[in-house]
């Protein structure tokens, strides 16, 4: 559980972020600035172990060392300075994988790890920092500032396309296709355990009373936003299952929650519980090939595929996929073979 102790320091609250994290009874032993990359949102290993040199990570109420390895129900306690604010939004020369591009609007094959928009403890080297270096005069939505062009958005950990607009014209004409819910958006996802059929997971997503940074299902309309999200099986690994999830609503985090939701998380997702083995041994050969699996991935395994929608001028259709990235191919080839000979 994460809380954020930021009002009980009300006159460092501008300059400082208070943490107090205390650990699953079910966590394995690791070492600590890994544990809090994948809690602390955000944060890069670097700035965690500036932090923990500077004597800014205590575990029961003790300084540690980078290498101290936390133990189920550890109390650990974080100071870290925030970053300086500012709401203009900075050039920054990155290279994108421009998919496709005309005088409206421009289709982007975002990389995992890359960060949409300038927002808490990430100012630059954002999606929005390389468009704005490549693109003049984008256009914002009111409500939207410092986040010119962006008609959507995903996680900074998930790969696949973005819809990006030129214009307010066609801003304005893409964002209600997204309000409609007429856009067609489809994932591909691999989660834990063997889905017995295609289905459809509805509720209203709203952020958990225990931890912010976490979205959680819903049944009364007053704790969150309706959300739906249709899902087909594409294929089993036994312990895992490799599925097409497709949007009808748009919500954060919304695939990851809802299959958090029916049991069966995202596969090497640490918000949301993935990040450990939930299906199979815990020991042995098996453990090892999972443990080499998140090596390999060390995100959850989410992509953006497909992404159609009508064009504000011409008002055709336009269809747009975009291949699975390299590491989330290597975990598919990896789990085929695993199954192969291990049957």
């Amino acid at each position: 559980m994460v809380e954020n102790l930021d009002a009980l320091e009300s006159e460092e609250q501008d300059l400082y972020e208070h943490l107090r994290i205390v650990v699953d009874k079910g966590q394995s032993l690791l070492r600590v600035d890994k544990f809090l990359m994948h809690r602390v949102e955000n944060a890069s290993r670097n700035r965690i172990q500036n932090a923990i040199e500077a004597g800014n990570v205590l575990v029961n109420e003790k300084v540690i060392k980078a290498s101290y390895k936390v133990k189920p129900n550890d109390v650990i306690t974080v100071v870290l300075p925030h970053p300086p604010r500012d709401t203009e939004v900075y050039p920054e020369n990155i290279p994108l994988d421009f998919v496709y591009e005309d005088d409206d609007l421009l289709v982007v094959n975002k990389v995992a790890g890359m960060v949409v928009h300038p927002g808490f403890n990430n100012y630059t080297g954002t999606l929005v920092n390389a468009l704005v270096y490549h693109f003049q005069q984008l256009p914002q939505l009111p409500g939207n500032e410092g986040r010119p062009g962006l008609v959507h958005r995903i996680d900074k950990d998930t790969s696949g396309l973005l819809l990006i607009s030129k214009n307010e014209r066609s801003l304005t004409y893409l964002a209600r296709q997204f309000y409609d819910h007429s856009i067609t958006r489809k994932y591909l996802a691999l989660v834990w355990g063997d889905l017995a059929e295609d289905g459809t997971v509805t509720g209203y997503i709203g952020r958990s009373a225990k931890d912010r940074r976490v979205m959680d299902i819903y049944q009364d309309e007053e704790k969150g936003k309706w959300a739906v999200t249709h899902y087909k099986v594409l294929e089993r690994f036994g312990y895992v299952t490799l599925i097409e999830c497709q949007l009808e609503t748009g919500r954060t985090h919304q695939i990851r929650a809802h299959m958090k939701f029916l049991g069966h998380p995202l596969f090497s997702d640490a918000t949301y519980g993935g990040d450990r083995i939930l299906k199979g041994t815990l020991n042995g050969k098996y453990k090892q090939f999972v443990e080499n699996c998140f090596e390999l991935m060390p995100r959850q395994a989410l992509h953006a595929q497909t992404l159609g929608f009508i064009h504000p001028t011409t008002k055709k259709f336009l269809h747009f996929e975009a291949p699975l990235p390299e590491d989330f191919e290597f975990v598919l080839e990896k789990w085929r073979n695993y199954v192969k000979y291990n049957d």
